[in-house]
């Protein structure tokens, strides 16, 4: 395998030492997931401390560790002061080496989504290095970079926040060239004082970027204005829109929605394109003109870009699409997977998605929904506000969890309360025994609902060797 470090690299670049110089091929925090030739860095973190696995790294052929401290091990050590800032250091190395185009995605929702449809299409034009999962934060971030290897031509980072400064920092890593935010909803407004706030702590994706750089903003967004005013304030000349307006930088001018996907014409920076798409939805239709934008700004052929997008598939946990027979002779269960996070807007846009969806036979439109959490005083209330959507969505049935959608549960006509549980744990026997063959059922949630939990048992009603997995949404 290509050598990514060698430990004598890795001690320069930390201001660390190391007992032996080694070869490395990858970068590793988590034994579960190391692979052969991995420097394991040993981060500390609330519960647990990576110290105490480097014997388990050892045992997995990691080829050296990173630590804060001396330590008996069967394998090299490279000791450094504080091994988060080390990784810190070794990504900025990493990106200091490359000549790589950077890009740089947030957003309140549909990051990671759009994040991988840049990076499917970027590939066909180059070496491409991307997060993995969800990898967005003070440590996924740095470890997304040191993993970049020296030849990279397009790098795409996914920078997540919970808090103000957060995102400031994750750019000042990065350095993007060319930065999107996909848009500002009130995710975590729990933290923020209003949406206001959310908007201004998203624009701190800027602060990473030279006056030279590309910022691509949801024109449909309330907060535009204030985003592009920031980007300005900034320096940045080069601030481009997209989506529905027609005065947008980038726009739809026509789109034919359906469960299997989409079929859409667009205007790219003045460019006529048309695309299909393999994930329904009109806001992934939307993310897409933020990737033709970013490729059409990078200097790429955004016709050629335009075509590879209909490659993108869902991710697991944000709309993937299961059909699990659970009857012999009987049309499929279908799971519409998207138990990896919620907000209001992403619950209305998934509905909209679940009516696409027709049931077989006699089957129905099931929501199955966990807690929407930091949302702070209003979310009981934002809770509820999903009746009318959930019921133009023609959804037959709504099975809750969490105190939160006792809100909402409590707000539905008596027809469509399945059942409402304290936790998705307690769901899972109601929701099993209502469920029958040609089903359509949406499972949505933040993670910390554990929605997952409700997609596992959901799996395990599957009859052997009848089973089939599609991508769709």
């Amino acid at each position: 395998m290509t050598t990514l470090w060698t430990t004598k690299d890795i001690a320069e670049k930390t201001g660390g030492t190391c007992d032996k110089d080694v070869k490395i091929t990858g970068v590793s925090i988590d034994t579960r997931t190391l692979k052969k030739g991995d420097l394991f860095i040993a981060l500390k973190g609330d519960f647990s401390d990576g110290h105490d696995y480097i014997g388990k790294a050892a045992e997995a052929d990691a080829a050296a560790a990173i630590t804060d401290r001396d330590i008996d091990a069967d394998l090299p050590l490279v000791k450094t002061e504080d091994t988060l800032q080390a990784l810190r250091d070794l990504g900025a190395a990493a990106r200091d080496r490359s000549k790589a185009l950077r890009f740089g995605v947030t957003g309140s929702a549909g990051k990671t989504g759009t994040k991988e449809m840049l990076g499917i299409v970027l590939k066909e034009f180059g070496k491409t290095h991307t997060s993995v999962k969800s990898y967005n934060n003070h440590w996924g971030v740095p470890l997304t970079l040191s993993r970049m290897p020296e030849d990279t031509e397009y790098g795409v980072f996914e920078m997540g926040m919970n808090h103000a400064g957060e995102i400031s920092d994750l750019s000042k890593m990065v350095h993007p060239n060319i930065a999107i935010i996909t848009t500002v909803l009130p995710a975590h407004i729990e933290n923020f004082e209003n949406e206001a706030g959310i908007a201004r702590a998203k624009s701190e994706i800027v602060d990473g970027m030279d006056k030279d750089g590309v910022l691509i903003l949801n024109a449909d967004n309330p907060h535009f204005e204030t985003l592009q005013k920031i980007g300005r304030d900034a320096g940045l000349t080069k601030i481009y829109g997209f989506g529905e307006e027609e005065d947008a930088d980038a726009t739809i001018t026509d789109i034919k929605l359906a469960a299997d996907g989409s079929k859409v014409k667009a205007r790219i920076l003045g460019e006529a394109v048309k695309f299909k798409l393999s994930i329904p939805g009109k806001h992934i239709a939307l993310n897409a003109l933020a990737v033709l934008t970013a490729i059409k700004a990078a200097g790429l052929d955004v016709e050629r870009a335009a075509k590879i997008l209909t490659k993108a598939e869902p991710i697991e946990g944000r709309g993937q699409k299961l059909e699990i027979k659970i009857e012999k002779g009987q049309p499929p269960l279908v799971i519409i997977d998207e138990s990896y996070n919620a907000n209001p807007e992403a619950m209305k846009a998934a509905f909209k998605v679940l009516e696409m969806v027709e049931p077989k036979g006699d089957g129905r439109r099931i929501a199955v929904l966990g807690d929407m959490l930091e949302l702070g005083p209003t979310g009981p209330t934002m809770h509820a506000d999903l009746a009318n959507p959930l019921l133009m969505a023609k959804a037959d049935l709504v099975f809750t969890c969490g105190p939160q959608m006792e809100a909402l549960f409590s707000t539905l006509p008596p027809p469509w309360q399945g059942a409402h549980e304290k936790d998705s744990f307690a769901l899972r026997d109601p929701l099993l025994n209502a469920v029958r063959p040609g089903d359509v059922v949406l499972i949505k949630g933040s993670l910390g609902s554990k929605m997952a939990y409700i997609v596992e048992a959901l799996q395990d009603l599957r009859i052997a060797s009848s089973t089939r997995k599609q991508d769709v949404a």
